[in-house]
């Protein structure tokens, strides 16, 4: 009976150290997730900016800035539609 117990406690060990290993990996992987998705906002951040400056030149602000809010709004409503239908 002991060593039933004794065997047990050892596969509960073991589970355990699996279970841990599994926990901090997948903590990694949502952290480096975490910061992945922080530098894409911000590449895409400079990539409006960036669009905003080449059209303020021939639009002028207050057009250019539009145009890039509406083509930001535009992308947005795509990729909820797009999550949306995946998600059916």
């Amino acid at each position: 009976m002991t060593e039933y117990v004794i065997g047990l406690l050892e596969l509960m060990e073991a589970e355990g150290r699996a279970l841990r290993r599994a926990v901090v990996r997948t903590g990694m992987g949502l952290g480096l997730l975490l910061v992945a998705v922080g530098l894409i906002l911000t590449g895409l951040g400079f990539l409006m900016a960036a669009t905003y400056m080449a059209l303020a030149v021939w639009l002028g602000a207050p057009w250019a800035a539009f145009a890039v809010g509406v083509a930001a709004l535009l992308l947005a409503v795509l990729l909820v539609w797009l999550a949306q239908r995946m998600t059916r």
